[in-house]
């Protein structure tokens, strides 16, 4: 019986390959960013446990000196990190944001519960998607201005200003907030030439000396057991911006920032469970409306970038 020596079309080489190495890297993202809000709620946990009798900005420089010194094994293992000339501009510029944020985030920790803290600190996606159109020249649209409003509206909600005294727990999350999207903003440009090790050994020099000065201003002995708790903060929150950057690197942000919002949820488990918080009910609305509202802004963001190129183009 004869056959047919006619070949069987082939699959488009490029198609397959692609949509699968897009699916593997969504699934490694979404890896990465549960593994780092492990990780954050971890770095909240002992903050918390801490308190307010070290000033906020010696806890965070002593959290970033350990934390660059659990790098530099690293970079010697490596022969150093190697980077472009003109991206030391960048790197600086995310220490000095950094570092104001991160003293801020210790204020308000040491403050406010830990749930209002971590609905409060999604607001940065607003701030982000402003400050990508400011700075970057990406468009606003009106659904995204809308977005924008409703989830600064859940901001509101949580703090409730001119029902209930805003707390200066509350008013440090929300200057934090726009300095944690700045610093996003350039980390997620870094990742474009840079190495995960590179980025984060670069964030803790410039963060540990930013803080430096006005850590010495107010610096006193430190306890031993004040020095362990903060090198164990280190070392979640070192391996927390190491797995932010893997999933930055491995999937969009329309797939990872969904993720991330479960850390509200494993944080007001933390503050209920050990630290005995109940958040009210304003603060579970509000904050997920900031939720739902940041998930759209990154839904848009992850659109428009798709529609910016050729549907034949993939990068």
């Amino acid at each position: 019986m004869p056959t047919s020596t006619k070949p069987i079309p082939a699959m488009p080489k490029a198609a397959m390959p692609k949509a699968a190495m897009r699916a593997a890297g969504n699934l490694r993202g979404i890896g990465w960013m549960m593994l780092t809000g492990l990780l954050f709620v971890g770095v909240t946990g002992v903050v918390r446990h801490l308190g307010t009798d070290m000033a906020a900005v010696q806890a965070a420089f002593l959290r970033y000196m350990f934390g660059l010194l659990l790098i530099v094994p690293v970079l010697i293992r490596q022969r150093g990190v190697q980077v472009i000339p003109h991206r030391i501009g960048l790197y600086a510029a995310r220490g000095v944001v950094h570092g104001l944020a991160v003293m801020l985030w210790f204020v308000a920790m040491a403050r406010i519960p830990i749930a209002q803290v971590t609905a409060l600190g999604y607001t940065a996606p607003i701030f982000t998607t402003i400050g990508a159109a400011v700075f970057l020249g990406e468009s606003l649209r009106a659904r995204r201005i809308g977005a924008v409003l409703v989830a600064f509206g859940g901001a509101m909600l949580i703090v409730r200003p001119g029902i209930e005294e805003v707390s200066l727990g509350a008013i440090a999350q929300l200057t934090a907030a726009p300095l944690f999207a700045a610093s996003f903003i350039l980390a997620k440009k870094l990742t474009e030439t840079e190495s995960s090790s590179t980025i984060v050994a670069y964030l803790s020099v410039f963060v540990t000396l930013v803080l430096l000065p006005p850590a010495l201003m107010v610096w006193r002995s430190p306890t031993w057991e004040e020095l362990a708790w903060l090198f164990l903060v280190a070392v979640f929150a070192t391996l927390g911006h190491y797995t932010l950057t893997r999933a930055f690197q491995a999937a969009e942000l329309a797939v990872t920032q969904p993720v991330s919002f479960l850390q509200l949820i494993w944080a007001t488990l933390l503050g209920f469970y050990v630290f005995g918080e109940q958040p009210d009910v304003w603060t579970w609305f509000g904050g997920g409306i900031v939720v739902a509202s940041a998930t759209y802004i990154a839904y848009r963001q992850a659109r428009a970038r798709r529609h910016a190129v050729s549907p034949s183009i993939e990068k």
